[in-house]
Parts: structure tokens; sequence; C-alpha cells
């Protein structure tokens, strides 16, 4: 695990030596403040909860997320540094673990400094605070399940816009097989075992789940499932760059 534990520490280095990490985290508390008080109308509803945040997470981590990972191996194509990577005594699994693990620390970061919103709604009045980090948890599983999107995505172009582009429209559309216009549309022609499995396969689906307070193993296994295939088709992806 030391090739791992060093492509971790250069990469969250890179994240701080830049711009980047800052601005994210800033544009991610900002926008998480609007959507909870304003968007969310935490005041006009009357209780102390983090509904109003935890329901924007899906639609925040589209734009944010992709653009946080289009860099992780698209940038590396587009300086040549990849090739030098490669070359180095580190599998190309432990490349992509390495980078994915400090993103995704990165975005774990940047959801703890989410938590004075936790003790607002505390001083304010009692909520349900298992539900709470059940969120903060699912949180947590679906923004590695869009990293491990981005990342596989990133490893395709060595443009990052692209990267961006595509990351974003795949996760979208992983999101909308969940959302009900489109199982309504399902449900009028289709079998339910059908449906059912165009929900199964939504971000969306699984994690309004686990913010209703009830970690289901089934829900845990769906993100750790996605996160560990895309990481497996992204290693895939870099190995063949390496035998080019």
């Amino acid at each position: 695990m030391d090739a791992v534990r060093s492509i971790f520490k250069r990469e969250l280095a890179g994240y701080f030596g830049t711009p980047i990490a800052y601005v994210f985290l800033v544009i991610f508390l900002l926008l998480s403040g609007i959507f909870t008080f304003y968007m969310g109308q935490f005041f006009e509803r009357g209780q102390a909860d983090l509904v109003s945040f935890f329901s924007f997470h899906p639609w925040l981590y589209l734009f944010l997320v992709p653009a946080l990972s289009m860099r992780l191996w698209a940038e590396e194509r587009r300086t040549g540094t990849v090739e030098l990577l490669l070359t180095l005594p580190v599998a190309p699994w432990q490349a992509v673990l390495g980078k994915f693990l400090a993103s995704w620390l990165f975005i774990a970061v940047a959801l703890l400094l989410t938590t004075p919103l936790w003790i607002t709604v505390n001083v304010l009045g009692d909520p349900d605070n298992g539900v709470i980090v059940a969120g903060y948890t699912g949180s947590l599983l679906m923004a590695g399940a869009y990293l491990s999107v981005g990342a596989c995505v990133s490893a395709l172009t060595r443009n990052q816009v692209i990267a961006f582009v595509l990351s974003m429209t795949l996760c979208f559309l992983l999101v909308l097989s969940g959302f009900p216009l489109v199982l309504d549309l399902f449900s009028a022609w289709a079998p339910g075992l059908l449906v059912d499995a165009v929900a199964a396969l939504s971000f969306l689906t699984h994690f309004n789940a686990v913010t209703r307070g009830v970690i289901d193993l089934q829900d845990l296994v769906y993100f750790l499932s996605m996160i560990v295939f895309f990481l497996f088709v992204n290693t895939v992806l870099v190995d063949l760059k390496k035998s080019e």
C-alpha cells in the first residue's frame, strides 16, 4: 500500500497547492447554505432537520463532482505526466485507487465543513440526529459513486471540458432513472420488474432511502458496487494506456 499512499499524498497536495480546492469548498458551502435556508425554505417549514440540505445533494454533486474529477486523468494525459507516472513501479490499480481516495477525502472534508448546519438545527430544535448521520453517510457514499464515474470518464480523454460534460451526462442519467417522472413513464407500459430494475440503477432512489434514516444493506452494496465497478473500468483504461 506504500504506492497507494504516495499517489494519495501527491494527489491531495495537488488539490491544496492550487486554488481549485478553495474555490470548490467556497462554492460547495455557499450553495449548501442557499439550498438549505432559502430554496429549501428551512424557516418556513418550521422543522429542525436537514431534509432540505440533503435533498439537493444529488443535484449539487451533479455539477461539482465532475468538475473535481475531470482533471484526475485528463490533466495527466494532456501534460504527458501520465506516461511518467506509469513508468514508475506503481500498478495501474494503485494509481487509480490513490487518486480516487484523495479526491473522496477532499469531498469528505467539504462535507465536514457543513457541520455548523447540523449544530444550527440542534440549537433551534430537537432533530433526529440518527437521521442526520445517515444522511451524511449516504451523501458521502453517493459522492464516491459520482467520483468513480467521473474518474473513469476522465481516463478516456485528455480534454477536461469533454471529461466534465461526459461525466455530468452519465451521472445525470443515473440520477434520472429514479426520478418519479421516468418511473411513471415506464410503469405505464413495462412490467413491475423492469420498473424496479430501472429504479434500482438510480443514485436518487438509494440516496433517498438512506436519508430517511434507514441504512439498508442493499443501499450500501449498491453504492460500493458502483464505486468498485467504475474503478475497475478506470483501471482497465489506464492499463490499456500503459500498454500503448
